[in-house]
Parts: structure tokens; C-alpha cells; sequence
């Protein structure tokens, strides 16, 4: 016989918040997609729209209807999860851009997004400037890199990454999925997570109001779902009446006890 399988040692919690912000319009979309076949096999993704009333929430909803349907399809390896995680940034501007030939509206929409593999192997895409932080405990290991207007002023050495955030054109972004030029599909692998690990994938709506050493502290100290609920409310804290729409997902690993 067999001996029998070994117990994971960790399990994954996981939550996602969305909030309208003081916007008119929710133009976020948000989702964490466990897979159908595979335990331990889960996409998250936040899309930020853009665009007209609805149009940016149109453009947010075909970045997640064509997450679902790739990831449906999807037979997770480690050879081809980039390759999915590419074809999801193609498709869905693809998809976007046949919804503007029909519409009045302009929509553009941002994605982050992150896949965890059962051996705990996670890859992460993005275009705009939605972001993934990785944590371990509270420190941030790595975060995106947006593609903006100010990122690019950053990467120049002309503002500090403090000065970006109040910007006056903080909001331009220099690749986004629907617009005319091909969207930038920037891809990133992390061999493997470890218990204590924290994922977050977030809209600008969230990160413009933290430091990343604030992220960290919040995601290490409270269970997944508190983390987000706190985040929220001290984004609409700190925005004063001003926000934006906002959301996250986030998903950690935790040792079992």
C-alpha cells in the first residue's frame, strides 16, 4: 500500500472588498477564482475601469468574464501559467476594444492579477497601475511597477516615489488594456510562498492612501478579512470625501497550528 498522502502544513485564507468610494459609479470589479479541478489552484484579479458612466465598468466586467472563461480551461503547470496570464491581458483588451466599436464610451480598464498553485508557486500580471504587493510577515518583498505617467518621472530620477502620489498627473497611465496601442503584459514569478506570506492585489483607489510598511503591518496583524475590512476604511478615512472606487484581494498563507 501507499503510504498516505502528507498533510499540507499551511492552508490559504482569502478575501476581497469592494467599495464605490465617492464616485457615482462603481467601476472596479473584483474576484478571487478557486479552480474547478484543483484544490489549492486559485485566480485573483481586480480590473479598474475607466471611462464614461459605464464604460469603464463594462471594460472592468470583460477583464473578469475572461478571466473566468480562460481559467475554466486551464490545466494548471508550471510551463503554463505565464502563458495564461499573457493571454488573459491580450484577450481582454481584445474584448474591450470590440465593446467600444459599439459604444459611445471610451472604455480602458487596469489589471492585477496573481495565481497560486497548489505547490504554492504563485504568477502575478499587470498593466496600469493596479498593483500586487507580496509580504512576508510585514515586510514587502516585491510590489508592481506601474505604468504611468509619474512611475516613468520616478524611474527618471526627476520626482520621489512620496512626491508621485500627489501629483497632479498621477492619474495618466502610459499602458492600460482598450486603448490603441497594445497593452504592456508584465509578468512575475515567485517560486514559492511561504506560511506568513501575504498577496494583495489592489486598485489605485486603496494604495494611494498607504505607505507599503503600512500595507505590511495591517495584512500581518489581522485574519485575512479583518485586514481588508481595515484597509477600506482607512482609505475612505484618509480620502476625505474624495475617493475613488477601490478594491482588493487578498489572499495568505497560513501555518497550521
Amino acid at each position: 500500500m501507499p503510504p498516505p498522502a502528507a498533510r499540507p502544513a499551511f492552508r490559504i485564507s482569502a478575501t476581497t472588498a469592494l467599495h464605490r468610494g465617492d464616485r457615482a459609479y462603481q467601476q472596479d470589479q473584483v474576484a478571487i477564482l478557486p479552480h474547478g479541478r484543483v484544490n489549492g489552484c486559485a485566480l485573483a484579479i481586480v480590473a479598474d475601469g475607466m471611462g464614461g458612466k459605464s464604460g469603464g465598468r463594462k471594460a472592468a466586467d470583460q477583464v473578469l468574464m475572461t478571466a473566468r472563461q480562460l481559467f475554466e480551461r486551464h490545466v494548471p503547470s508550471q510551463d503554463h501559467t505565464p502563458e495564461l496570464l499573457s493571454q488573459l491581458v491580450t484577450e481582454s483588451h481584445l474584448m474591450i476594444k470590440l465593446t467600444a466599436i459599439t459604444a459611445e464610451e471610451e472604455p480602458h480598464s487596469t489589471i492585477a492579477a496573481y495565481l497560486v498553485q497548489p505547490d504554492l508557486r504563485c504568477d502575478v500580471v499587470h498593466a496600469g497601475d493596479s498593483r500586487v504587493y507580496h509580504f512576508r510577515g510585514g515586510d514587502m518583498l516585491w510590489r508592481t511597477t506601474d505604468h504611468s505617467y509619474v512611475q516613468r518621472l520616478i524611474d527618471e530620477g526627476k520626482i520621489s516615489e512620496e512626491a508621485a502620489n500627489n501629483h497632479p498627473q498621477s492619474n495618466l497611465l502610459t499602458g492600460c488594456l482598450g486603448t490603441h496601442s497594445d497593452p504592456p503584459v508584465a509578468l512575475h514569478t515567485i517560486d514559492r510562498l511561504e506560511p506568513g506570506d501575504t498577496l494583495l492585489a489592489c486598485s489605485d483607489g486603496l494604495w494611494h492612501y498607504f505607505t507599503p510598511k503600512e500595507l505590511g503591518a495591517i495584512v500581518h496583524a489581522l485574519p485575512a478579512r479583518e485586514a481588508g475590512e481595515m484597509l477600506v476604511n482607512k482609505a475612505r478615512q484618509r480620502a476625505r470625501g474624495g475617493g475613488d472606487n477601490l478594491s482588493l484581494a487578498l489572499m495568505r498563507v497560513e501555518p497550521l497550528k
